[in-house]
C-alpha cells in the first residue's frame, strides 16, 4: 500500500515539475498563446466592452429577474477550485525543484531560498518550471473573467468600475510577471491560488445548495491575501535595497502601484460593506454580530 502511494506521489511530482513540456517551457510570442502586447491591449478592452454591453442590454430591456444559468456557475467554481489547487501544487513542487537544482550557485552570492523566492537574480529569463506555472496562472485569469458575466446575468448587484478594474489588473499583472521575469511572482501565485482554491470551493459548496458560512468568508480571504502580498512587497523592497538588485524591478514597481490602488479600493468597499451589514443586524436584532444568512451572502456576491 505504501509503495503504491509512493509511486503515485512520484508520478504526480513528475507530471507537475519534471515533465519535458514543463522543463522546456519558454515564454515567447511564437510559442505562447496570448504573449503579445497587442493581444493584451485587445482582450482587456474587449472584456470591459462585452461586460458593459451585456449590462446595458439587460438594463434597457428592464429585466430585473435573473437569467437562469442552472449548474453552470457551480461547475465553473468547481473547475476554478481544481485548477487553482493544481497550479499551487505545481508551483510549489517546481519552486522546490529549482531551489534544489540551483542551490550550489547561490553559495557564491550567499543567496537564501527565501531571497530567491522574493527576488530573482538579475538576468533571469522567463523559461523553465516556475514560469510554466506562471503561464498557466495567466491563462486561468481568462476563465476567472466568466464570473463577471454570471454576476450580470444573475442581476444580483449592479456592475461597478471596481469590479472591471480589478479583473483587468489581474490579467495585466500576470502578463507583466512573464514578460519581464518579474521577482515576487512565486509567493504571489502560491498565496493567490490558496485563496482561490478556498474561495471557489466555498462558492461551489454554496452553489449546489449547501449552507454558507455565518461570516464573510470570501471577503476575509481576500483581505488575508492582500495582507500577504503587502508583506511580500516589503520583503522584495528590502532585498532590492540591501542585496544589490532584483530582476524585473521596474515591472514590480508598476505592479506595486496597481496593487496599492486595488488595496485602497477594496478596503473602502470592505469597510463600507461591513459597517452596512453590521448596522442591518443591529437594526433587526439589537446585536452587533454578523448575520448568518442574507448579510453574509451579500458579501460573498460582491467578489
Amino acid at each position: 500500500m505504501m509503495l503504491q502511494i509512493m509511486k503515485m506521489l512520484q508520478g504526480i511530482k513528475y507530471c507537475l515539475s519534471e515533465h519535458p513540456m514543463i522543463l522546456n517551457f519558454r515564454w515567447s510570442p511564437t510559442q505562447s498563446w496570448g504573449s503579445t502586447w497587442s493581444f493584451l491591449f485587445t482582450v482587456i478592452p474587449a472584456y470591459i466592452a462585452a461586460a458593459v454591453t451585456l449590462h446595458l442590454i439587460l438594463t434597457l430591456f428592464r429585466r430585473r429577474r435573473p437569467v437562469p444559468l442552472g449548474p453552470v456557475p457551480a461547475a465553473h467554481s468547481l473547475l476554478m477550485a481544481v485548477i487553482s489547487a493544481v497550479i499551487f501544487v505545481g508551483m510549489l513542487l517546481s519552486a522546490a525543484a529549482e531551489i534544489r537544482d540551483t542551490r550550489w550557485l547561490w553559495r557564491r552570492t550567499k543567496t537564501t531560498p527565501l531571497q530567491w523566492l522574493l527576488c530573482f537574480p538579475l538576468g533571469t529569463r522567463p523559461s523553465g518550471r516556475v514560469f510554466f506555472w506562471s503561464y498557466v496562472f495567466y491563462l486561468s485569469r481568462f476563465l476567472h473573467l466568466l464570473r463577471t458575466f454570471f454576476t450580470i446575468l444573475r442581476r444580483r448587484r449592479r456592475l461597478t468600475s471596481f469590479h472591471l478594474l480589478n479583473k483587468s489588473i489581474l490579467i495585466f499583472t500576470s502578463f507583466l510577471w512573464l514578460e519581464f521575469s518579474q521577482s515576487f511572482q512565486v509567493p504571489a501565485i502560491l498565496a493567490t491560488t490558496v485563496e482561490q482554491t478556498v474561495v471557489y470551493a466555498y462558492r461551489f459548496w454554496v452553489g449546489v445548495g449547501l449552507r454558507g458560512a455565518c461570516f464573510p468568508l470570501v471577503a476575509n480571504c481576500q483581505v488575508a491575501l492582500l495582507g500577504c502580498n503587502l508583506a511580500c512587497h516589503v520583503g522584495v523592497l528590502l532585498v532590492q535595497v540591501f542585496k544589490g538588485g532584483c530582476n524585473g524591478i521596474g515591472a514590480w514597481l508598476f505592479n506595486s502601484v496597481l496593487n496599492a490602488a486595488i488595496l485602497l479600493l477594496f478596503m473602502k468597499f470592505y469597510v463600507r460593506t461591513h459597517l452596512k451589514n453590521s448596522n442591518v443586524v443591529r437594526d433587526e436584532g439589537g446585536s452587533s454580530h454578523w448575520g448568518s444568512g442574507l448579510e453574509s451572502n451579500n458579501v460573498l456576491k460582491q467578489s
